[in-house]
């Protein structure tokens, strides 16, 4: 797909760890033109580059380094679709206002991921769930729209469930996650907590991994999600890593199989083909480790320009069936990258432009 024109696109937020993401994945976009970007009242009317202490290794592209830092206000954003890094309580107030005022959002704050006309996105897990755009529209009298992505935990272990979802179905899912710094935010975990140490609570955590992989992995029926029917418990844990969030799996299936039958139903999961020629689609979706060691995030986590699933040490489990190791890149595709890879799904059928 070519678009004649770049889409212009703003930045909601822009100034923190996620905003940053979506600045630098902005940049040289082939669909997007980033054209704003805004903050809070104490950096409006000053040069992004100026106000924005950067902390991604990637340089600030040049083209914002200039940009005047504009409110948080539809009126003033000049653009068919915005990207929103806003806190969850400042989301829950601003975003509506842009949706309102015809303006899409796509959204990594998690203030409406429970609303039953609001999708929880992922392109490769739940493409069919942006059919509630439309309903979303006419239940809030809104020709732009919401759309979210899922908690960064939860992306890449509901891509890997899904392929064994669709091969084997699902009963019982058990989660242990081991998530990086900079899922908190910056300036982040402080570090007389974390150097030398495991935090064994993410606050609000662990109810979003138990619930929003369900309602990705539902079904869209009668303009509702029936939320998919395994139960899933999980414990959350902050360790000191930087980026990429790991989880370690335990699954009971609704048919059993063997290690070598799971091993090839993760290897040949494929996205939806109305997917796979957008421009932040990785060659692959989940990509499968053989060694005893991997994944591991400082490996790893680039893997498909930091948009793949990486999944390993597939093996049998003596409670239930099947264990596995899945790690992705949390500011990449379980944020700023999930979100693009959303907006342009959104753009190819037809929500956007």
């Amino acid at each position: 797909m070519e678009l004649r024109d770049k889409l212009k696109v703003g930045v909601v937020g822009a100034s923190g760890s996620v905003g940053q993401r979506f600045v630098q994945l902005l940049a040289n976009h082939p669909w997007f033109e980033l054209t704003c970007v805004t903050g809070s009242e104490r950096r409006v009317g000053k040069k992004y580059g100026e106000t924005t202490r950067w902390i991604l290794a990637e340089p600030m592209p040049a083209g914002v380094r200039n940009m005047v830092v504009i409110p948080s206000d539809p009126a003033d954003v000049d653009a068919d679709l915005v990207f929103s890094a806003l806190p969850s309580d400042v989301a829950r107030e601003l975003e509506p206002r842009f949706a309102a005022a015809g303006i899409g959002v796509c959204t990594n704050a998690g203030a409406f991921r429970r609303e039953p006309d609001v999708p929880i996105l992922v392109p490769e897990v739940n493409a069919d769930h942006t059919a509630l755009v439309p309903v979303q529209r006419r239940n809030r009298g809104w020709s732009g729209f919401i759309v979210t992505n899922p908690n960064c935990t939860a992306t890449g272990m509901t891509i890997a469930l899904k392929a064994l979802l669709d091969s084997f179905g699902l009963e019982q899912v058990f989660a242990v996650s081991l998530q990086a710094l900079s899922g908190a935010g910056y300036p982040g975990v402080p570090s007389m907590d974390i150097i030398d140490n495991v935090v064994p609570y993410i606050k609000g955590e662990e109810e979003k991994v138990e619930w929003e992989p369900r309602k990705m992995l539902g079904t869209l029926r009668n303009e509702e999600i029936e939320p998919a029917g395994f139960t899933l418990s999980a414990h959350t844990n902050r360790v000191n890593v930087s980026d990429g969030h790991m989880v370690c799996l335990t699954v009971r299936l609704a048919r059993r199989a063997s290690v070598d039958e799971i091993k090839s139903a993760l290897r040949d999961f494929r996205m939806p083909q109305i997917c796979r020629d957008l421009p932040s689609a990785p060659d692959r979706a989940i990509e499968v480790r053989e060694e005893d060691d991997r994944p591991q995030p400082r490996l790893d986590r680039s893997t498909g320009n930091g948009m793949s699933t990486v999944v390993g040490r597939v093996r049998p489990d003596n409670l239930w069936d099947v264990r596995l190791v899945v790690l992705s890149h949390n500011t990449i595709r379980g944020a700023a990258g999930g979100s693009l890879f959303n907006a342009e799904l959104l753009v190819k059928q037809g929500y956007v432009g």
